[in-house]
């Protein structure tokens, strides 16, 4: 991922890590500020270090919120763009076990169906942790501990 560097350290995760759309979206909102450089840290790590997952649900919901919901939205052939490049990460295709085990999770936790769709992507890919804001900070589901790297405890997710 190209782009100006913030200084901060780059992120750092031993093993895999899944990136939910909201951390994708702030990586390429050019009003997020702060948020934007944290996002770009992140992924940039994850890319160079060929650990970042992400599911065919994430790829669909970046497009989604880059093409309708920013204040400045992408045009779709940019979208289009960077998704194409985003394809490159091991990618989950969710099937109908997939589903069946996320109306599990979500029954057995209380999480939306679609966020324990994110979560049975990234336990399936065997990721350890999950970067997202939609969840818990810390809270652990099938195996996989939430990160939010926009929070107090930014710096702690990007340098595990």
């Amino acid at each position: 991922m190209s782009g100006e560097r913030s200084g901060r350290p780059e992120a750092r995760v031993e093993g895999l890590a899944f990136v939910d759309s909201n951390v994708l979206v702030y990586a390429h909102d050019r009003s997020a500020g702060a948020k934007r450089e944290a996002a770009r840290d992140l992924i940039e790590g994850l890319w160079e270090e060929h650990s970042g997952r992400l599911s065919v649900q994430v790829l669909q919901e970046f497009f989604v919120n880059v093409t309708r919901k920013l204040a400045n939205p992408m045009g779709a052939r940019e979208a289009r763009e960077i998704i194409a490049d985003f394809s490159h990460w091991g990618l989950h295709r969710p099937g109908a076990p997939d589903v069946l085990a996320a109306i599990d999770v979500h029954r057995r936790t209380g999480i939306s169906f679609w966020d324990a769709m994110i979560v049975r992507s990234a336990s399936s890919q065997g990721c350890g942790v999950l970067f997202s804001e939609d969840l818990n900070d810390g809270q652990a589901y099938e195996g996989v501990r939430v990160k939010n790297p926009f929070g107090q405890a930014a710096e702690g997710a990007r340098d595990r």
